[in-house]
């Protein structure tokens, strides 16, 4: 007697939604936003429809939820201590890693922040967490001033600051042989250097 299929194991619930978010975050990549589509990523996802709506409520909440990722894991790449490194040397170094500085990482990017002003759920959960990664950038600021006898508006500092990098993402994306890790160090350096001092 044959025997029968085997069902498919169920994977729990955080896993399928990291699974959700991976499907999402691989159509971003791939296309931007017009590849964000409940089709396309339950296909890349390999899973039911009803899966989006079940864990995320809607596509908006998927959206969402990988955006706060995006942060999250951003946030732990420029907050990882790197020995022997200031903690401003540490965040630009970290800007330029490989984790950071990768095109697929940049084009899902560009594709969240296009869809910020046009989508008030997203735009709410931006406003959270562009204020924490501003602040961590301020502080980081404020240290390396402090350390050379320097007040700065370290708030306004870190949102120039935050401005420049985001338009190396966008250089990167659009032509990114014109834009080298050490070419994006450099103006890290540049633009610091005068605000806060030799670092």
């Amino acid at each position: 007697m044959a025997e029968a299929p085997r069902k498919k194991a169920r994977l729990p619930a955080g896993d399928r939604r990291a699974l959700l978010e991976d499907a999402a975050r691989a159509c971003m990549a791939r296309g931007g936003i017009r590849e964000f589509t409940v089709d396309r990523i339950v296909a890349e996802a390999g899973v039911s429809r009803g899966l989006i709506t079940h864990h995320f409520g809607s596509m908006d909440g998927l959206l969402v939820a990988v955006y706060a990722r995006m942060y999250r894991e951003w946030m732990e790449v420029i907050e990882a201590p790197r020995p022997g490194l200031s903690r401003i040397e540490a965040i630009i170094e970290a800007l330029v890693s490989p984790e950071l500085f990768d095109r697929d990482v940049l084009n899902i990017w560009l594709t969240l922040w296009g869809e910020i002003s046009n989508n008030p759920v997203l735009r709410e959960a931006h406003r959270q967490l562009y204020g924490d990664y501003r602040a961590t950038i301020a502080a980081a600021l404020r240290e390396a001033a402090q350390a050379n006898g320097r007040e700065l508006d370290a708030d306004t500092v870190a949102s120039a600051f935050i401005c420049l990098v985001d338009g190396f993402g966008v250089q990167r994306c659009v032509e990114p042989a014109l834009l080298t890790e050490a070419d994006a160090r450099a103006a890290c350096r540049a633009f610091l250097g005068p605000h806060v001092g030799p670092f």
